[in-house]
């Protein structure tokens, strides 16, 4: 790739052979378009809708769900097949139509070309189709325009770009023509002699040789990357793969045992054959999948009220394992709203904390003495001050609006202009009044020679004493100076020293000498060290004006009035919100495209700059594989980096086993979006082919919005567990019932359909109820489960053996007295086993609710939906116990009103069992 920016525009044409001046020949650029082919995106094959859909019905737990389907057919329980089948069609459709839209990222990006442009050729304008622009030809850009190719600008009148759609950053870059001499490959924000396409032309207009065309542009480069990006399966798909092979697994091991004992009884092949395969169905969580839909659902709806959109289900979990948070900076951890933050005048900084909000504003000047009142008491006590806004305000072209709070105010223009009008008015200084005073009289545009602006204006001396303001009042030693007009000069500071002769204080002009110089110089150091943009004023006042108007000459023997500093300052939730994210073991990291010193400031002011070092793309590329991987170790903020760097850094901290989140708003963010585990886009700021490309919209670009999601998405994760524990428990109960019955001489404990009738109504209201739980009190003070981390977990398997073993055998043991002691008939002690089973896993699904605190602290009615379903569940088993068509299909018989009562009684052992459990853990992480 040619350095384009580190060569003249002339020779840049003779290495593309044309012709600045007249631009190609028309046979030039058909033989270039046939060549070269046409300035477009094009996009290559990625996966298609039958590759998709496979996808979606190829994973190991749908594997197993189809397999319990058709077994569950082979049973002749046709509604449980259809039920089954009906699960796994649904998510299969939701899965497809979630991932066949986020293929389609490069449809809008592709959408950024220009339908047609103007260049030159054969010395003649023409107007041209966006496709058929060629290397070498001669494009003429203006207000409005989108930037049609690469390009080296050949000619640039007061040219500004807004290359945020590549870089991330909001404020439009100033374009010029020179020549850029670096070492190093400057990133596309400083490339400022060069346009890229899919940009937006601003201000001014230019003319620009294309360098690079199509796929070979910058846009092109984003393009390839986005394609060549492979989505990994989230954490919680691969668990519930995991989960799948180990079911299948668990289910042949029972098939095996339980029809291998039963033989071994002399119990019937057929009976034993149909009844380890009830509980190889029983096994499988058929209700996962829909609890999973359940779960993610209501943690989407969640998230939707705390303005985050999800656009895949499965990203709602993943958000729950996320370890590392990759932030831009503008917009999302500040408030992508230029503001004031720092006066300097004469000496004296007045620092004022943050974005000026109403009047009030805690102040603290250099001497570390905290302002007793209101920053616009010292404006007016201050004429330096006020001199210096008013100026600020004047010497401006944006406009100011009221808004219909009180001292709340808006202002259209230009980011940086409309910061210092705002300033001024919340200050006392309201740009229409200052107008009313000092009416424009001329001006001289803003031009990147001079790197200044400057507005003369007229005093009318007698309005400041009139406007009931004491601000306003300030500023009467305007009129004390000689001359009816009076012109302000806005800013580079360094620039505008060098026209000063004078400087104010105490209310008058003072001569400039090397020790204030020194002193104005090394304040400028200071902001610009703080990441500030620092903007100078001075004044200059005027006799009367001459027929022919000012001449530049207005910009000499200036007084300089100071400086003002001017940042995008951090969201004023999002420090709690960083603070939040590292108690719950999430690392947060900026990544930007703005300048280093800017990036760290905002870094340290949000303590997320670890090692305090800020590495740039530069830095990047001058170091291998081995060294990012321990430089990430250590370092957090990142700026000036291109789209290539995002994608680097989040392929090596997943190289490191970290569970990305990735933030961004600009098309140079698509490829690291979609390679996150979570691309979150900004709903605001963003463009379409970052939203395209991520599973999450902030709907406002707000960083503490992120970790609200976080919450949620750990919540989802628990009850997805939750569910799998309660599920599982359950089943192993039944396992150990059919297990423990044979060895201690008893017929089948139970058959095949009440198994099936547990598995279907049992294990499904009350697990559907359990995705509504709310979060745990230590939600947010743990780190995430490691992504690596299987559901069933050391921690899980213990619990699923014994809290399943205490089912079993509390099931059996008024059972197997029944048996043992009465003369009742099969139904009678089966129906009792069956009635126990069914009533400790109600008490089982009350106590897992929450895995630490007890069921009497969340409260038993906190979940009104599990409540309600465990009251259905007892219902329909009562229902089955003592309703006549039920019992002739379950095969069931009454139980006096003593034996139903014991069955409750004893069925709550399970319950105290878990809580006891709890109460050891809690008083044991205590000590």
């Amino acid at each position: 790739m040619t350095d384009w920016h580190r060569k003249t525009a002339r020779d840049t044409a003779e290495l593309l052979d044309s012709n600045l001046a007249e631009g190609l020949k028309q046979a030039q650029a058909a033989d270039r378009l046939l060549r070269h082919g046409p300035n477009e995106l094009i996009e290559t094959g990625g996966r298609g809708p039958w590759r998709i859909l496979v996808e979606q019905i190829s994973g190991a737990m749908v594997l197993m769900l189809i397999g319990a389907a058709i077994i569950s057919a082979f049973l002749h329980e046709y509604t449980d097949s259809i039920v089954i089948l009906a699960i796994v069609f649904l998510n299969a459709i939701l899965g497809f139509a979630q991932d066949y839209r986020a293929e389609k990222a490069m449809t809008a990006l592709k959408q950024l070309a220009l339908p047609t442009v103007r260049v030159r050729r054969d010395g003649m304008v023409h107007e041209v189709s966006a496709r058929e622009i060629v290397p070498g030809e001669i494009v003429l850009i203006e207000v409005g325009n989108y930037v049609p190719a690469d390009c080296r600008l050949i000619e640039a009148v007061n040219l500004r770009i807004q290359e945020s759609a590549l870089t991330g950053e909001s404020g439009s870059i100033d374009k010029q023509t020179e020549i850029l001499q670096s070492d190093d490959d400057l990133p596309i924000g400083d490339r400022n002699n060069s346009a890229f396409m899919g940009t937006v032309v601003t201000h001014g207009h230019g003319q620009a040789i294309v360098t690079e065309t199509g796929m070979d542009t910058e846009l092109g480069r984003i393009a390839s990357s986005l394609q060549n990006v492979e989505s990994e399966p989230t954490p919680l798909q691969k668990r519930l793969a995991q989960l799948g092979r180990t079911l299948a697994l668990v289910a042949v091991g029972i098939v095996t045992v339980v029809f291998g004992l039963g033989i071994l009884r002399g119990e019937d092949p057929a009976l034993m054959l149909m009844t380890a395969l009830s509980l190889a169905v029983a096994v499988v969580p058929e209700g996962l999948p829909a609890v999973a839909t359940v779960a993610l659902a209501l943690g989407a709806r969640r998230m939707f009220h705390q303005h985050a959109l999800i656009r895949k289900l499965p990203a709602v979990e993943t958000l729950g394992s996320v370890t590392v948070i990759c932030s831009d900076k503008t917009g999302t951890l500040t408030q992508n709203k230029m503001a004031v933050t720092v006066l300097d005048v004469a000496g004296r900084r007045l620092d004022i904390g943050g974005t000026i909000h109403g009047s009030d504003v805690n102040a603290r000047d250099s001497d570390g003495e905290t302002a007793t009142g209101r920053v616009r008491c010292q404006v007016a006590e201050n004429s330096t001050l006020a001199m210096l806004l008013a100026g600020a305000a004047l010497c401006n072209d944006a406009s100011l609006e009221s808004m219909s709070t009180e001292n709340e105010f808006q202002s259209i223009g230009e980011p940086t202009e409309s910061a210092l009008v705002i300033a001024a008015a919340h200050l006392g200084l309201r740009k229409d009044r200052l107008e009313s005073c000092f009416p424009r009289e001329s001006e001289l545009p803003f031009d990147s020679d001079r790197k200044c602006m400057t507005t003369i204006h007229r005093v009318k001396s007698a309005e400041t004493n009139n406007v009931d303001c004491p601000a306003m009042t300030a500023l009467n030693p305007i009129a004390e100076l000689d001359g009816d007009y009076i012109a302000f000069t806005k800013g580079a500071v360094d620039g505008l020293v060098e026209h000063c002769e004078y400087y104010w204080d105490d209310d008058e002009p003072k001569a400039m000498d090397q020790t204030v110089v020194q002193r104005i110089a090394a304040a400028h150091e200071n902001l610009a060290s703080d990441g500030m943009r620092v903007l100078g004023v001075a004044l200059r006042p005027l006799d009367g004006q001459p027929s022919g108007g000012w001449p530049e000459p207005v910009e000499q023997q200036l007084i300089f009035l100071g400086m003002l500093g001017i940042i995008d300052p951090p969201r004023a939730e999002v420090a709690d919100a960083v603070a939040q994210c590292r108690s719950a073991g999430i690392r947060p990291i900026m990544i930007t495209g703005d300048h280093p010193l800017t990036a760290q400031h905002i870094a340290r002011q949000l303590n997320i700059a670890g090692n305090g070092v800020a590495m740039t793309g530069q830095d990047l590329d001058q170091i291998d594989d081995e060294d990012l991987a321990e430089t990430i170790r250590r370092t957090s903020v990142y700026a000036r980096v291109a789209p290539k760097h995002k994608l680097k850094l989040v392929q090596t901290l997943q190289d490191q086993g970290q569970v990305v989140a990735m933030t961004g708003d600009g098309v140079n963010d698509a490829p690291a979006l979609k390679q996150a585990h979570i691309g979150v886009a900004m709903g605001i700021t963003g463009t379409d082919v970052s939203k395209e490309a991520s599973q999450m919209i902030l709907l406002d670009d707000n960083f503490a919005t992120i970790v609200g999601a976080v919450k949620q998405g750990r919540i989802v994760y628990d009850n997805i567990r939750k569910f799998v524990k309660y599920t599982m428990t359950s089943n192993a109960g039944e396992i150990w019932v059919m297990v423990l019955g044979p060895l201690l001489g008893m017929p089948l404990p139970l058959l095949p359909l009440q198994i099936l009738w547990i598995n279907l109504v049992t294990d499904g209201l009350p697990g559907l109820a359990l995705a509504m739980e709310k979060a745990e009190s230590d939600t947010m003070r743990r780190p995430p489960y490691p992504a690596s981390q299987p559901i069933f977990d050391a921690k899980m398997i213990r619990d699923i053996a014994w809290i399943g073993l205490l089912m079993g055998i509390v099931s059996l043991v008024m059972g197997y007295w029944s048996w043992n002691t009465s003369e009742s008939n099969d139904y009678h002690w089966r129906t009792i086993i069956f009635t126990v089973l069914t009533l400790t896993q109600m008490g089982n699904a009350l106590a897992i609710r929450s895995s630490k605190d007890s069921l009497f602290r969340i409260g038993i009615f906190s979940n009104m939906a599990l409540v309600g379903s465990v009251g259905l569940t007892f219902a329909l088993q009562v229902a089955v116990i003592y309703w006549a068509p039920l019992q002739n299909i379950f095969k069931t018989s009454p139980l006096s009103a003593w034996e139903l009562v014991l069955c409750i009684v004893i069925s709550t052992i399970v319950f105290w069992a878990i809580e006891a459990q709890k109460w050891f853990l809690r008083f044991s992480n205590a000590d």
